[in-house]
């Protein structure tokens, strides 16, 4: 079993990928085998609407048409049985990294003549029969509070995810420690103070809270 992990941000070693890593520790001990990819190694760009997936009889497989460095990571991605893509919140939104990964993974995967199910129900997916489960985790130097503007995006995100891939989770890190020395930044006073204390007391929380949903999604396989 092959669960895929993306960091979408451009940081190895900070927030989104220590809930990255926990999350693939929970995928481990549930019996998968983990890869984290991190897509600032990647040259590519968003869905440039060629409409190859969408010609009859299309032999794209459901894997973007486009043949730059992105296409080996989709490729994972379409083999995958669990997929959790992590990303900082910029500018009330995911990296444009991200989003262009969003986009290339889930287009050719969309139908433009669904087909109705033995409930009735029509199938805008074309992974007929098979569901990938999988989850975002999102990290932000917003407090839980704060946060909630993201809560439609984040929602979008997921609708579209459990729609195409049958199952998706959302997992939200608060308040995060961005910095390793914030005297050297032009920041408000008290931030590096309360963000420290998040990081102290709440982060942990949320780092068992990936672990959890690793291993959640690999035993639903």
């Amino acid at each position: 079993m092959k669960a895929l992990f993306i960091n979408g941000g451009p940081r190895k070693n900070w927030t989104t990928v220590k809930m990255l890593e926990n999350a693939m520790k929970g995928a481990v001990d549930a019996g998968a085998e983990t890869e984290l990819i991190h897509l600032y190694d990647y040259n590519f760009t968003g869905c440039k609407s060629c409409l190859a997936r969408k010609l009859k009889n299309a032999k794209t497989n459901g894997v973007c048409a486009i043949r730059d460095d992105l296409r080996s990571v989709l490729e994972k991605a379409h083999d995958a049985d669990v997929l959790v893509i992590g990303s900082p919140v910029y500018f009330s939104d995911t990296t444009g990294m991200t989003r262009a990964f969003l986009e290339r993974l889930l287009y050719p995967v969309l139908s433009y003549n669904p087909k109705p199910d033995e409930a009735g129900n029509l199938q805008m997916s074309l992974l007929v029969g098979r569901t990938v489960p999988n989850a975002m985790i999102y990290t932000m130097g917003s407090t839980e509070e704060e946060g909630a503007a993201y809560n439609h995006m984040i929602e979008e995100n997921k609708k579209f995810l459990q729609m195409l891939y049958g199952y998706s989770e959302a997992l939200c890190s608060y308040d995060t420690y961005m910095m390793s020395d914030y005297s050297r930044y032009d920041v408000m006073p008290g931030t590096e103070e309360r963000r420290a204390k998040h990081r102290d007391e709440q982060f942990p929380k949320e780092l068992e809270a990936a672990y959890d949903l690793g291993k959640r999604l690999v035993e639903m396989v």
